[in-house]
């Protein structure tokens, strides 16, 4: 038996909607009017409309294509989307591709390949992928971060950040122009007191250029010869080796460019209060800024004073030890040439000298990463170095040694040891035998046995500040420490700056040349955008992942001709070398969404206005921002620290006018799928393992372990949205994923339950065209109450689950219906138009098919969404459960306006309530009303 002609199946959709992409692309369906400029319509449908922007996180293109985990969240935001338009708004929804990096630059190193012919190939890939899927973009604004037009301002804004300075009087950036202005004037005083005028050309750069938001220095880094680059923390998994490849990283000091993070701490921490993002987002960001309130001590020693950090000041009596990071600059002066008499053999370890104790040591260190030297779990190593500090409270000589649990990057690397009171301190002591001081109570004697945290107790031990609790504790000292000049009140930042050089080929040239005093100079706005030259050659120069020795050699290195240059930057012709490094993959996708604004504009950043309109704030107490933004959780970090610090620095500048860039933010789950790994524990193709009828998986002839992970390349479980669009069509994919479970959950991917949308959708079909001839058999009939209290219901719920990314629900209600209309016979135009309306968001192919069937020219795009009446949402009769002892035992229906004791009789004339009634005492009957009925009986 044949199928029916017009049956809607694979083929028909796959016929259907091309031809709608073809007509959207054409007339540019989905684009938003700018207020002003070139994108500027005042005749669009929506000009003038309220606005809405909404963005995906950027793609990353790489050679596999997007697998069906990606577009979870593209499809929510297009329906999203899509929604919005129809109920009124005009809607900016871009999308273009985050392109500069290293998988691309890994790749093409692999191939032999250019990265930018890679890149375009890619692009061309995804793009591809997205139409098949439906997205509805506005693509007049599509653009890579690889494109010269927008990396050219990518180089802007970090002129603007390099020109600039943190004025931390007035709390935000300046131009560096007014720091050189103070300095001049006699207002702001040069660090040795020589007035301005008096210092050399190049003195007075190095110190403008020590306060520069981006600037150029001697830090310790993480260094991955694997990779032939540094990387930043957030690039360092936890287990201490690189994101990308999985190599190990080691702490070297070198020269790199950083950013002025810090300077930001305090506002990046205040202005999360007014976004719209989850707690548990927002506490990534405070714990990642990790903000702490205390005191600076500077103890005295023969090489200078040792500054440490405490957020216990009052615990400063009991210090009995000192610890400095191996990197710490003191640490040689420190050292002494024979260990001091008395020195136990724990503390020399095992070395004949101060110095060579502290060599070994220091070699130790350099070979593990900042997160294996903090790990709470390991041994506590270290080594004396021969010299001793003087604790400024009581005068006490205390031994200092170094230790890898102290960093060099964190606080001032060095801490005052209190092992009474500090759990690795006490370790430490005990390890190494040092004396350990209770010095504030828990209302207990101690037996030295534990740490006590004291932070309800009393001090003890502690001279003037006996007996104050610990508050009061704090602030004594604090004053003390400032009268006797041995410290003052503090306020620290777990967060770095940010570590901004890569020692690669693929990223964005910095526009900055260094003249003959090696000091960085910006080049003019004129130049840009600097591109990268070709390189037939530029794969990074690696080494051995354990050569910790190693140093980056910047592949632009070899571009002797790009890197040697004469320019006239003003003060005529004269020559420069270049910048080796690029910039980190995260530099274009720091300010992304303010070009989106404005694409075309060719002399500034955005129009003003155009910005202002997308992204302003809408009263004085909003932050501003993109309307809504989503992607994943594993960006709650990097990405959006970057992207929050770059606005504010442009809003300081006066280039933006909202202090923040997403006001609302939501993560996506992921889509899980099953993994299978061999007995290496390698993971093989999920798609050739075979199910044998005992439950074992066999690849190949072996036997696989079967386990569950997020889809993707790395566990080889992923199934590409091509093959699923080509075996069942676009709309239905997008429904199933929609409908797989509440969007912010991760869920299990089943092919075979697709199959459901597929009926969904041909249910849909079938209620309004006619299989065998292709007629639309809708009437042109008033629908009955019952009907429009169905639709009116399911308007007023998918209008809410629409607004509320609640696309899994708003999918059931729409079922509901139609399911509704599949028993009309026949349908009525008004059920079956309400039903396209709302489905369009969700499967727009078929939604704009059926529409233009039903006889409207114009796209559905536009068509106003409907609204619910209210007459048709109020139920004339309710269903009560009834429950007798707790268990539900019968449902009635009975008037919505029924009293206490009609429902009382109703549910106890109930004839299966009656039945377990029978023999039973009523000892009290309940109602709830509108809700249940509960029977105690005995």
């Amino acid at each position: 038996m044949s199928e029916p002609a017009h049956r809607y199946d694979a083929k028909l959709a796959n016929e259907i909607e091309p031809r709608w992409q073809d007509r959207w692309e054409a007339e540019q369906t989905f684009r938003a009017p700018n207020p002003v400029g070139d994108l500027a319509e005042p005749d669009h449908p929506r000009a003038g409309a309220p606005k809405k922007f909404v963005m995906d996180m950027f793609p990353y293109p790489s050679g596999e294509g997007l697998h069906v985990g990606h577009p979870l969240g593209y499809i929510a935001t297009d329906a999203y989307s899509r929604y919005l338009r129809m109920a009124g708004y005009n809607v900016l929804h871009p999308l273009g591709m985050d392109a500069f990096g290293l998988p691309t630059e890994q790749y093409a190193v692999a191939t032999g390949r250019q990265p930018a012919e890679i890149t375009a190939e890619n692009i061309r890939r995804y793009r591809s992928q997205l139409r098949m899927v439906g997205m509805g973009y506005d693509n007049r604004r599509e653009f890579a971060t690889t494109d010269p037009e927008y990396f050219k301002w990518t180089q802007w804004i970090f002129l603007q950040i390099f020109n600039s300075y943190y004025d931390t009087e007035a709390d935000r950036a300046k131009p560096i122009t007014e720091l050189i202005a103070a300095f001049e004037s006699g207002e702001r005083a040069t660090p040795d007191g020589r007035p301005w005028a008096e210092l050399s050309g190049t003195e007075r750069r190095r110190i403008v250029d020590g306060h520069r938001l981006a600037y150029v220095t001697e830090a310790p880094v993480n260094w991955c010869p694997g990779l032939g680059t540094v990387l930043s923390n957030e690039e360092v998994t936890s287990e201490g080796r690189s994101e990308r490849g999985n190599f190990p990283v080691y702490t070297r000091t070198l020269k790199q460019w950083m950013m002025r993070i810090t300077s930001y701490a305090d506002r990046l921490l205040d202005d999360l209060d007014g976004l719209d993002w989850t707690e548990s987002l927002k506490s990534m960001q405070r714990n990642w800024i990790g903000k702490s309130v205390g005191a600076f001590v500077d103890f005295a020693t023969y090489a200078g004073d040792i500054r440490v950090f405490t957020t216990r000041p009052d615990t400063l009596f009991g210090a009995t030890y000192m610890v400095l990071a191996p990197e710490h600059p003191l640490v040689d002066a420190l050292t002494a040439e024979t260990w001091p008499g008395g020195a136990p053999a724990a503390w020399t370890g095992g070395h004949d000298t101060p110095a060579g104790a502290v060599a070994a040591y220091r070699a130790q260190a350099a070979a593990k990463t900042d997160v294996e030297r903090q790990a709470d779990a390991k041994e506590k190593t270290g080594v004396f170095t021969g010299g001793y500090a003087v604790n400024p409270v009581n005068g006490d000589t205390v031994p200092v040694f170094i230790a890898d649990y102290v960093l060099a990057g964190y606080g001032t690397g060095a801490i005052m040891a209190v092992p009474a009171h500090d759990g690795r301190d006490f370790d430490f002591a005990k390890a190494f035998d040092i004396p350990i001081v209770q010095v504030v109570t828990e209302g207990a004697e101690w037996d030295g046995q534990e740490v006590l945290t004291g932070a309800g107790g009393t001090c003890v031990n502690s001279g003037f500040l006996n007996g104050l609790g610990v508050t009061e504790a704090k602030a004594r000292m604090i004053e003390w420490l400032a009268e006797h000049g041995r410290g003052e009140g503090a306020t620290t930042f777990r967060l770095r700056d940010w570590l901004f050089s890569r020692q690669r080929y693929w990223g964005e040239p910095f526009p900055i040349v260094y003249d003959e005093t090696g000091l960085p100079v910006a080049l003019p706005d004129d130049h840009l955008p600097v591109e990268l030259p070709h390189l037939d050659d530029f794969s990074p120069k690696t080494f051995d992942p354990e050569d910790a020795d190693s140093a980056p050699e910047p592949p632009l290195g070899r571009a002797k001709d790009w890197v040697e240059v004469e320019l006239d930057l003003g003060d005529g012709p004269r020559r420069y070398t270049r910048e080796l490094n690029t910039m980190p993959n995260w530099a274009g996708s720091s300010w992304y969404e303010l070009r989106y604004t404005d694409p075309k504009s060719a002399g500034k950043l955005a129009d003003p206005a155009n910005e202002s309109y997308w992204m302003g704030p809408q009263d004085a107490e909003d932050v501003g921002g993109v309307d809504l933004y989503i992607g994943g959780v594993e960006h709650a970090v990097l990405h959006l620290l970057y992207a929050r610090f770059w606005q504010k620095v442009l809003f300081d500048l006066g280039h933006v006018s909202s202090r923040e860039p997403f006001r609302r933010l939501f993560n996506q789950g992921y889509i899980q799928a099953y993994a299978y790994t061999d007995d290496r524990g390698v993971y093989v193709p999920a798609a050739e393992v075979e199910e044998q009828a005992d439950g074992v998986y066999v690849w190949q002839g072996q036997k696989v372990e079967r386990e569950y992970g997020k889809i993707g390349k790395s566990l080889k479980n992923g199934v590409t949205p091509d093959e699923i669009c080509e075996s069942y069509g676009a709309d239905t994919f997008r429904v199933y994923e929609m409908s797989m479970g509440p969007l912010a959950e991760s869920k299990p991917w089943d092919t075979r339950a697709i199959v459901g949308s597929q009926r969904f959708l041909q249910r849909l079909w079938r209620n309004i065209v006619d299989e065998e001839t292709g007629e639309v058999t809708v009437v042109d009939a008033d629908p009955s109450d019952e009907t429009l209290r169905e639709i009116h219901k399911a308007i007023a719920g998918v209008r809410e689950d629409y607004e509320n990314l609640r696309m899994n629900t708003a999918v059931a209600k729409l079922i509901t219906l139609n399911n509704h209309v599949t028993g009309l016979h026949p349908v009525p135009r008004a059920a079956a138009e309400a039903l396209v309306v709302m489905v369009a968001p969700i499967a727009p192919h078929i939604a704009e098919e059926l529409w233009q069937r039903l006889g409207h020219e114009d796209t559905i795009a536009y068509v106003d969404f409907p609204e619910a009446d209210d007459r048709y949402l109020v139920e004339d009769t309710v269903t009560y459960p009834v429950q007798i002892n707790g268990k539900v035992r019968g449902r009635i229906e009975i008037g919505a306006d029924a009293g206490e004791e009609a429902v009382k009789a109703a549910a106890l004339a109930e004839e299966k309530v009656a039945a377990n009634l029978a023999g039973k005492d009523v000892k009290k009957v309940i109602v709830v009303a509108g809700k249940m009925v509960s029977i105690v009986a005995k």
